[in-house]
Formats: C-alpha cells, sequence, structure tokens
C-alpha cells in the first residue's frame, strides 16, 4: 500500500499512513542561520498535523519558530530534554494547543488523531550527535529516529543517523515498511560519513530494512549563502546530484524497493 507524502524540503516532510497527518522534523523558513532555502516556502498546509515528530536537537531539525506555527491540536514527541527549548522566555517559546512529549529510544508511543485514526509510533536510536549546538549547554537529548504505523501502513524516518554495524543490526531486526524517508546529502562543503548517510549507505539501509517504496530526504534544499560560486563542485556533489546517484544505488543495491526523487510541496504517492 502506497503512503501518500509532501516533502517541504531538507528533512521535513508531511506523511500520511492511514490517513493521519504526521510532520517530521519541520523546518518551514527560507532562512536558517547562514543557510538559504532554495526551494518553494512551504506553505500554511505545512502547518497542519496530527502528529509531529523531531529527531535531534539540531536547529536545522528542531526549529522552533517553525513549530510555533503548528496547528492546534498536535501531539509534539521530541527528544527528552528538547522540551527545554520550548518553554517560556524571551527567546522561546510553548505551543499553544499542542501536546509536547519527550521520547528515548525504546519508547512506543499511541496516539489517535481527532479523526480517530490510531497512530503507533516507535522510537528508534541513532548514531548522531543529538546535542543543540552551537550552545551545546543549552539543551541536550537523544538523537532517534521513528517507525510510524497506521491503517496498516509503516514508515520508516530514521532522523540524521550513520552507517553502522549497529544501524545494520537494528535494521535487520525491524520489519519491512511501506515508505522508508533516508537522508542521503547535506548542506555545505562537507558531510560527516561518521553521521550521515549519504546515497550509497542509503540504498543499502532500505536493502536491509526492506521497503515498498523510498523518498529521500535532507538534500537539495539549503546551502550557505555565498559558497556556491566559490566551491561549485562541493555544491554538486552535496546538493545537485545524491538525488540521482540515490536513484543509482537503489537499482544497484535495493532492486525490489520503488525510489521517487519528491519535489517540494508536490504532494505524491509513491
Amino acid at each position: 500500500m502506497s503512503v501518500p507524502l509532501t516533502w517541504w524540503g531538507h528533512a521535513s516532510a508531511t506523511v500520511e499512513p492511514g490517513g493521519a497527518r504526521v510532520l517530521l522534523d519541520p523546518v518551514l523558513d527560507d532562512r536558517l542561520h547562514h543557510l538559504r532555502r532554495r526551494t518553494p516556502t512551504p506553505g500554511p498546509e505545512a502547518h497542519v498535523a496530527d502528529l509531529v515528530l523531531v529527531s535531534h536537537l539540531h536547529s536545522d531539525h528542531f526549529h522552533v519558530p517553525s513549530l510555533q506555527r503548528l496547528s492546534t491540536g498536535a501531539v509534539v514527541l521530541v527528544p527528552d530534554g528538547g522540551q527545554a527549548l520550548l518553554r517560556d522566555g524571551r527567546r522561546r517559546g510553548a505551543l499553544p494547543g499542542c501536546e509536547v512529549r519527550g521520547v528515548r529510544p525504546g519508547d512506543v508511543v499511541e496516539v489517535t488523531t481527532a479523526a480517530g485514526v490510531e497512530v503507533r509510533v516507535r522510537v528508534l536510536r541513532a548514531d548522531h550527535d543529538g546535542r543543540r549546538l552551537p550552545l551545546r549547554g543549552a539543551a541536550a537529548g537523544p538523537a532517534i529516529g521513528f517507525v510510524v504505523e497506521a491503517g496498516g501502513q509503516r514508515v520508516w524516518f530514521p532522523g540524521d543517523t550513520g552507517w553502522s554495524e549497529r544501524l545494520v543490526r537494528d535494521l535487520e531486526a525491524l520489519d519491512p515498511v511501506d515508505l522508508a524517508l533516508p537522508p542521503i546529502g547535506g548542506w555545505g562543503p562537507s558531510l560527516d560519513v561518521v553521521h550521515h548517510l549519504g546515497p550509497v549507505e542509503a540504498a543499502r539501509a532500505l536493502a536491509l530494512l526492506g521497503a515498498d517504496a523510498a523518498v529521500p530526504v535532507h538534500w537539495g534544499t539549503f546551502w550557505p549563502v555565498g559558497l556556491q560560486p566559490l566551491a561549485p563542485g562541493v555544491f554538486r556533489r552535496f546538493f545537485t546530484t545524491p538525488g540521482a546517484r540515490f536513484l543509482d544505488a537503489v537499482d544497484e543495491h535495493a532492486p525490489t524497493t520503488r525510489a521517487v526523487l519528491a519535489r517540494p510541496g508536490v504532494r505524491l504517492v509513491p
């Protein structure tokens, strides 16, 4: 069964297993520190969700201004410790009308949407630095991923994670999914391969997991202002070509998976 999906750019997406609206790592602004969005600005429909999942505390995944624009009634799962970033204060704010819960790897959370859809979320571990940067002392929490199940449909969203023997074991222990959203790229002049999957590693992960369809994320969205003319080769490798390289890698390593590149802001059923 196909799971509808709208990719908003970077790691942000809305998936709709069983008819529930599950928003992943919402970063919906056009500027993020020194980064500029090069894709269409997400519209107001990106703020509507039954459930919001945040994978780690880095500001390109845990973006407080985007979270503050959520529609009321959403349940928001964040890495345990990240709740401190959503308290009232001059530079922080609560999420009115939303319920925020801290979670850790191994947790299982069940949520019933306003429309009566039962959603089950399994929290996974990820190999990534989960601290809030650059203010490392401001908040800390584990980097996590998720398997979301609703209406008999399963979605894998690993957040940011690197390739490791532990990841291999974890993937082999999971049941196959209908839709996978692996990260495949970056937003700067290098990609920390210890803590990020590239296109080939993402395809190898799909082969271990077993995924009917896959749409890659975490690529082709943000880039540092002024860097492209200084390093055009780096821009091609980490910004423009990861998608095509992912499709080639899936053909080689996970040929039973249907891999599709999404257009930001366009709903598709892969």
